[in-house]
């Protein structure tokens, strides 16, 4: 029979093969073609035969054609078919699809959907088809009966599309029904349908069928919904990430982790793969990625930014540009930073995700093959450490020229750079060399920049894994040939840096020996220093036999440890014969300039306590230095020869010898010697050595007998020497005034180390300070005098770390005692200015501590809170008493210190003392939590003190309000409390409008005739500055929102709910800070900072309302209506503020036009006039500015108005007419000629400030 059919097919006509074809059971048919599939014959053949005698002409052929249609996707759904023979038949059954009819079509895709719903699909073959019978069904013109109405083929395919979405998919043909998609021409309506189904699919997958689903899926998304599919596969994967982070951190006992940890990693990193594969192809999807990471930043959405997402987005780094982002960070550290100073904004805005923390998680992540996300990694971290690292200025010096708001986040911006580099470098082997290079090469380009941060990466690195850097030491070697032309600190910090290495590698060694050698000998100071830095670095790190181990100076590194000792029998031995080499080529440094030798004498001691047995060595060169300048005669006076430490070379004076840093070194390293060889040495050891280091204790004691015997005259440097800097004379004065200071010095040290405590020893520190001191009075007194202060330029002081801390230690306890308990009977024998001097140097001490403590060892405040309280050693209990506790009691004892200040006397009221028991408690009540009882006693404290105690002094007002805001902010807005000082200023100061009496409200007594202005009144307005960067921060992210939100009116009228709180709080804010400008905007300020200050606020202010007008006519785009507390703002700033504005301008022009007439008037010089001009016109230029930000305003209100239909210009009077007025008075001043009768202009003058004066009363009346 199927031999006919071929037959018949073959022929010119169809006829015939129709006639027989239609004498046929149908069942025939189907079994004839189930038979020749199976045994994998000629189907094909024989279906293209069928076919071409089923014409869709003619009915019957079109029926035979449906059944054999349906029959065949059945034959292909059994599985019993060879592959290739199936692919055959669904390849032409696809070539004959589009000859069906609509209706036929409509029902064959009927039956698809039917099979997927009930899950009748056996291997999905089939599905191939559906995409050409729905795309078929678009090209039918005409309308087709689909249900109970008609619909045309567009619309059918639209409703089949929906019906199928809207159906049970089998979980393992939702990848084929994805893919399925790809091949339908869909509208953006129909992309988002499928798109949300299969997003919807997601969860009930496999993990590892994600991946191939997210591949069809960005494939398909280049029709449209690319937003959604991003959307979708972050939120999805952010959520798995999170339910991983609580499975994980969950009860280790339970072993039910839904997913292992580097599965999950491995399938997001094939998914990170598709993405930058996709954004290669469709440049959009890109656009769109980066679209929604902004769009993440500027509005609250948590889903936009996670691990995930970051990930994405270093990963298309090689695609998109992507500078915006690392803006972004930095704005996510401000954004954090304002968050965390203001409870206002804590209220507001929800809890925002650490992006630093995201970053580091996405570099640990990046271990399970994220190569795509490494180099982007790489390139985030030095583009945030070279955009954000320390800021240069002259001298060498480093400093953030930022201010102070932005510098936090600029310096958590560099140390992530920095993190990300490191953390990176630890778990990729293949990017190890590149970061290393990069590194490298920053430090030896940039001399000119500052590079801390870069050498504390390197030293990181280095310190991780010295024996892994062997392989790249090729890079360093390099390097080491700079080192010449780097400046001394970055050598120091580089070869700090490198010394793990150099324990490593001895050829690394041996290069930088040859560099160093080469170094010592060039005629560069700046290469010698470098080449003493050097040597002094190995001395301290190639330990000789024998030598002690330092406790204090260890430093762990690690693997390098175990590989140097594995042979440190020969290493030791090795190492002594090389230290004492380098010993010899820096005694020769000895005879060279002060700044080596000084380099010299800082480095031995460090280079003793880490290698001691290299001590007789460092000894004898000290001892045989010394005795060039020691006087051995015990009975001369100066025992020092300070003219042998002075260089005369023609005019030109210098130091030769740095004498107290010689024996700052001597008295540290005899110190050393005494505490930990002495203890360890046998009976008859090391005479000789013993011999030397009792030469130098003595010489030591004759020294300081010997200066203490001696007057200035000895040294000719009594009251009447010379210490100008400009004759030779003076400069060498100088220098020995400063070595005999740091000799005094360093002997109060030495004294100190050994006296134990005894009288006769203090007795002689108190005469060696005496003599310091005296030193020190005469040459401030001699500076004082000269006009070049020479404090500035004093050495630092000599006296050790350690020995200060003795000190303080025993002192502290004094001064807190001293000063919490006695200041009443201090104040009591009060006239003498002994006691109270000695209250007030107490009292600077503690405040210099507590700020020292919390600047620089802030994980230590507890056990220092807790050492202060003398009875927590009695009761262990207390032993978790919080910080805010142990805070609070200590600020209870300077709270009642300061309140028995105030009681006293006007008179006797010292403002000094005032000051710092103010700062003492600012520090204090840092360390309260905000939301602690304790905090809020504190603010109510500090408040009830400003409003009950009225002192003329603008030092204790300052630091007092400065404390008060501080815990304001951290506790509510401090905007009410801006309002109440507003009218005590206004009051205290009076109106611009004379003839208006002012009522005082003396909400604060602090506020008074005296501090009202400048003081109270710029402390003010820099507070209210402040509240206005919240709310312009504030009305960003509502704007961000709303733009994100879609333009239905659901989603629209959500936003808007959502944003209330937030809308409510903005509006409330500036209608009290409006009060707060209208109140000031009365007051009659005097000229200067105050007024200036004033005019610039009120152009913020008009500029944050406008932003307030431009965000309502976004929402009144998709929503309509404004609320009616913002009509009401309106209305209150179009009677209370714009007005008085005006008016406030007029007074300013005013009383600047009547100070330059004053001045005119006194002087006849050209030269002062112009002087004035210029004056008044730098005062005067935020004026401008002001009235275009209020026309600014007025001009988006008639924006706002027309499309809320609400009449917001009903309350407001527009300026229509500028006063830029000539003015004569002031013209005829400036072309006025020398000899001309003045009085005559003087009258005119006058004349014209009269005219002026009743139109701004008329202003102000209306």
């Amino acid at each position: 029979m199927d031999q006919k059919i071929l037959s018949l097919a073959a022929g010119k006509t169809a006829d015939k093969l129709q006639e027989f074809l239609q004498s046929l059971k149908e069942d025939d048919l189907t079994d004839l073609l189930q038979n020749q599939a199976v045994k994998g014959k000629a189907a094909g053949a024989l279906l293209r035969a069928i076919f071409k005698g089923s014409p869709c002409s003619e009915k019957a052929g079109t029926l035979r054609r449906r059944k054999i249609y349906t029959y065949c996707i059945q034959l292909v759904e059994s599985g019993d078919l060879q592959k290739e023979v199936a692919s055959e038949i669904i390849g032409l059954l696809m070539l004959e699809a589009h000859h069906f009819p609509g209706p036929l079509l409509v029902e064959l895709a009927n039956e698809f959907i039917s099979a997927i719903k009930e899950g009748n699909l056996v291997n999905g073959k089939s599905l191939e088809l559906l995409p050409i019978i729905l795309t078929a069904l678009t090209t039918k013109k005409g309308n087709m009966a689909y249900g109970k109405g008609e619909l045309s083929g567009e619309e059918c395919k639209k409703q089949l599309i929906n019906t199928l979405c809207s159906g049970r998919w089998d979980q393992q043909y939702v990848i084929q029904l994805t893919s399925m998609f790809k091949d339908v021409p869909l509208t953006e309506e129909e992309a988002e349908l499928v798109v949300e189904k299969v997003l919807r699919m997601f969860s009930k997958m496999n993990l590892q069928e994600i991946p191939p689903l997210v591949y069809q899926l960005l494939v398909l998304s280049s029709k449209g919904s690319r937003k959604s599919v991003l959307e979708g596969i972050i939120a999805f994967f952010n959520e798995l990430d999170k339910q991983h982070a609580e499975e994980q951190s969950g009860d280790e006992l339970l072993d039910l982790v839904t997913v292992p940890s580097g599965e999950l990693r491995h399938v997001e990193g094939t998914i990170i793969l598709h993405f930058v594969f996709a954004i290669k192809l469709d440049y959009e999807l890109g656009r769109e990625l980066l679209k929604h990471l902004k769009a993440g930043q500027q509005g609250d959405f948590s889903n936009n930014l996670c691990p995930f997402s970051i990930a994405l987005l270093l990963s298309v780094t090689r695609i998109q540009r992507f500078e915006e982002q690392k803006i972004s960070i930095v704005k996510s550290f401000k954004d954090l930073q304002l968050l965390q100073g203001s409870k206002f904004l804590q209220n507001l805005v929800p809890h925002r995700p650490c992006v630093s923390a995201m970053i580091l998680e996405v570099v640990k992540n990046s271990v399970h093959s994220w190569d795509h996300v490494t180099q982007g990694l790489v390139e985030l971290g030095f583009i945030l450490m070279d955009s954000y690292g320390p800021k240069k200025i002259l001298d060498g010096k480093t400093i953030e020229t930022s201010s102070g708001l932005s510098r936090m986040p600029n310096q958590h911006a560099c140390k992530l750079g920095a993190n990300i580099l490191l953390e990176t470098f630890k778990i990729h082997e293949m990017i190890r060399q590149e970061i290393l290079k990069q590194v490298l090469n920053r430090v030896v380009t940039r001399a000119s920049s500052p590079i801390s941060h870069f050498l504390d990466l390197l030293s990181n690195i280095i310190m991780y894994a010295p024996l892994v850097l062997q392989s790249c030491s090729s890079k360093v070697t390099e390097t080491f040939d700079y080192l010449s032309f780097l400046p001394l600190q970055t050598v120091q910090g580089l070869l700090k840096a490198v010394q793990p290495l150099l324990k490593v590698s001895m050829s690394m060694r041996d290069s930088l020996i040859l560099v160093l050698r080469k170094a010592m000998f060039a005629s560069q100071l700046d290469a010698r220093k470098s080449a003493v830095a050097g040597f002094l670095l190995l001395l301290k790190n190639f330990k000789v036999l024998g030598s002690l181990s330092s406790s204090q100076c260890s430093q762990s590194i690690g693997v390098s440890q175990v590989h140097v000792n594995v042979h440190s029998r020969y290493n030791s031995v090795a190492n002594e014969t090389f230290c004492l080499e380098i010993m010899d080529s820096l005694r020769r440094c000895l005879g060279q300039q002060a700044d080596v030798r000084l380099m010299l004498y800082e480095g031995f001691y460090d280079v003793l306590r880490r290698n001691s047995q290299l001590a007789n060595s460092i000894m004898q060169t000290l001892l045989s230095q010394l005795k060039q300048f020691y006087e051995p005669k015990p009975d001369l006076l100066p025992p020092l020869k300070l003219e042998a430490c002075i260089l005369t070379q023609g005019d030109q004076i210098s130091l030769q010898e740095p004498l107290d840093y010689l024996l700052c070194c001597i008295q540290h390293c005899l110190a050393w010697y005494k505490s930990r060889v002495v203890p360890l040495q046998q009976g008859e050891e090391e005479e000789e050595e013993e011999a030397f280091y009792q030469d130098l204790d003595d010489m030591l004691e004759s020294i300081t007998n010997r200066m203490i015997k001696s007057e200035l005259e000895d040294f000719e440097l009594d009251k009447s020497a010379d210490f100008s800097q400009s004759t030779g004379i003076g400069i060498k004065n100088n220098i020995c005034a400063f070595l005999v200071m740091g000799v005094c010095e360093v002997l109060i040290e030495y004294n100190f180390s050994i006296s134990n405590f005894s009288k006769n020893k203090f007795e002689e520190v108190l005469s060696l300070f005496m003599c310091y001191k005296k030193l020190s009075d005469i040459l401030n007194e001699k500076a004082g005098k000269g006009k070049t202060k020479m404090a500035n330029k004093t050495n630092d002081s000599f006296l050790s770390m350690k020995f200060v801390s003795d000190l303080l230690t025993a002192l502290f306890r004094v001064l807190l005692w001293r000063y919490t308990s006695i200041p009443t009977s201090v104040e009591e024998s009060g006239k003498k200015e002994k006691g109270k001097s000695i209250s007030l140097l107490c009292l600077e001490g503690l405040q210099k501590i507590f700020s020292a403590v919390q600047q620089f060892y802030q994980p230590k405040i507890q056990q220092f809170l807790r050492a202060l309280d003398v009875t927590d050693n009695e009761d262990r209990e207390d032993a978790d008493v919080s910080v805010t506790q142990r805070a609070a009691f200590q600020i209870r004892q300077f709270q009642r210190s300061l309140l028995n200040l105030l009681s006293s006397q006007e008179e006797d009221f010292n403002s000094k003392e005032a000051a710092l028991l103010v700062t003492v408690l600012t520090s204090l009540s840092k360390l309260l939590e905000p939301s602690s009882p304790q905090f809020v006693q504190m603010l109510s404290w500090t408040s009830k003190i400003c409003k009950e105690n009225s002192r003329e002094d603008a030092l204790f007002c300052k630091s007092l309000m400065n404390l008060l805001f501080s815990l304001h902010v951290l506790y509510k807005s401090p905007v009410t409390l801006l309002r109440d000082l507003s009218q005590d200023i206004h009051g205290h100061l009076g109106d611009i409008d004379r003839d208006v009496e002012v009522e005082k409200t003396n909400h604060f007594a602090m506020v008074n005739l005296r501090t009202a202005a400048p003081t109270v009144c710029l402390l003010v307005l820099s507070q209210a500055e402040k509240v206005l960067e919240e709310v312009d921060w504030l009305i960003t992210k509502l704007k961000g929102q709303v733009s994100q939100e879609t333009l239905s009116e659901e989603a629209s009228s959500q936003a808007t709910a959502s944003n209330h709180p937030a809308e409510k709080a903005i509006i409330m804010q500036l209608g009290t800070l409006l009060t707060f400008f209208h109140e000031l905007v009365q007051t009659a300020l005097p000229s200067g900072s105050c007024v200036d200050t004033l005019l610039k606020d009120l152009c913020k202010m008009y500029t944050i309302l406008t932003a307030l007008v431009r965000y309502y006519l976004q929402v009144c785009r998709s929503s309509g209506g404004i609320p009616k507390n913002m009509e009401k703002l309106v209305k209150l700033s179009g009677s209370h503020l714009t007005p008085l504005c005006y008016s406030f301008i007029s007074y300013v022009q005013n009383k600047k036009s009547q100070g330059l007439k004053y001045t005119g008037e006194k002087k006849k010089e050209k030269t002062a006039v112009a002087t004035a001009m210029a004056r008044v016109l730098r005062e005067t230029k935020p004026i401008p500015n002001l009235i275009f930000a209020i026309e600014q305003y007025e001009k988006f209100l008639i924006h706002l108005s027309k499309r809320s239909k609400v009449n917001l210009m009903q309350h407001i009077k527009l300026s229509t007419s500028r006063d830029f007025k000539i003015k004569g008075n002031i013209l005829d001043m400036v072309l006025r000629e020398e000899g001309e009768d003045e009085n005559e202009e003087g009258t005119a003058s006058e004349h014209g400030g009269q005219n002026k004066e009743p139109a701004k009363k008329k202003r102000k009346k209306e």
